[in-house]
């Protein structure tokens, strides 16, 4: 068997190499990645010596790049996790979410076509059904709930999801969509919320939270979420959607005290921050389909997550350091300063 995962170099992509390396020691898998501010090649690190392994630095947006590599390499199967994937920086800069979401989605399934693929699955989210009210806990999202988008973000996934969906109805390719919650775990992005936390709060700096940081998450940790994706392509059904959620539902407030606590840091440098536009109040997913039709089940806990997660980043400083001192460091000022 041999799998292209685009966005391999990223966060999520790059756990699910290592599961999949791990786990099918037979299969090859090709990491097509360009390599933008979120994919890391020193994430790959563990694996690049790997002879079942190869990376190719490539855009999903480029037509002639991706349909020579389909020419290399006749893959089985492609998981698309390529992907622009922060809420703020899709309202400062829609177009090139567009550009990769969409236009790079359509270019895979092109190629899929073209050269014959046993199943194409896209990694998607949530945020595709909008948001929940704080004040109905018995509501979640299932796979029939309508889309409902908030964000040029995720309205650039799903218009990639109706997209799969089109190719699989009007030409019949094998499709399957993956929507998840918010994942957390090693290699995650510094931008983003729970590694934000735990770098800023070791060294002291202010930790700046949305409004009055009273929207809540469903977390799944990010080796589940690589496992759940394991059983949809081996065995999920054609032309089907299956929800992924860590049954771990978590106010951002209570994160970023459950951090501060953790790491021995005074709940003094938690700073409130001027609200995201459109925030989404709450996420909560029901995973019944998968779980029924597969056997999946969420295995971490968050209260067990979160310690292996900052035990993760205080092993792992030359990983994130680089990360925070360059091109990260730039962004996080025009994010957070003077709100």
């Amino acid at each position: 068997m041999t799998i292209i995962v685009t966005g391999g170099a990223g966060f999520i992509g790059s756990n699910f190499v290592f599961h999949m390396l791990n786990k099918y020691p037979d299969y090859r898998i090709i990491c097509l990645d360009c390599l933008t501010y979120a994919g890391n090649l020193s994430t790959l690190e563990p694996v690049m010596d790997n002879p079942n392994f190869r990376f190719v630095k490539e855009s999903i947006t480029d037509r002639a790049a991706v349909e020579k590599l389909f020419e290399e390499e006749h893959p089985d199967m492609v998981v698309n996790f390529a992907a622009e994937s922060h809420v703020d920086r899709s309202i400062e800069n829609p177009q090139v979410f567009l550009d990769t979401n969409i236009i790079g989605t359509s270019v895979l399934m092109d190629a899929c076509r073209k050269y014959g693929i046993k199943r194409y699955h896209q990694v998607s989210t949530d945020e595709v059904y909008g948001d929940l009210p704080l004040d109905r806990p018995d509501l979640f999202f299932t796979e029939t709930t309508p889309i409902h988008t908030s964000s040029p973000y995720s309205s650039s996934k799903a218009g990639a999801d109706l997209l799969v969906l089109a190719y699989h109805r009007t030409y019949g390719l094998p499709v399957t969509i993956s929507r998840c919650s918010n994942n957390y775990g090693p290699y995650h992005f510094p931008e983003k919320l729970i590694p934000l936390m735990i770098i800023n709060a070791l060294h002291d700096k202010p930790l700046p939270v949305y409004g009055e940081g009273l929207n809540v998450r469903d977390w799944l940790y990010v080796e589940d979420h690589c496992k759940a994706i394991d059983l949809v392509i081996h065995n999920g059904r054609v032309g089907e959607v299956y929800n992924i959620g860590g049954h771990n539902e978590m106010r951002n407030i209570d994160i970023v005290k459950l951090i501060c606590k953790e790491l021995g840091k005074p709940e003094s440098l938690i700073t409130y921050v001027t609200d995201r536009k459109g925030h989404d109040m709450r996420y909560a997913i029901d995973p019944t389909k998968i779980h029924n039709e597969l056997g999946w089940l969420p295995e971490t806990m968050f209260a067990d997550g979160i310690k292996k997660t900052i035990k993760w980043y205080l092993d792992n400083e030359s990983w994130w350091e680089p990360i925070v001192s360059g091109e990260y460091q730039n962004y996080y000022e025009k994010m957070y300063a003077n709100r």
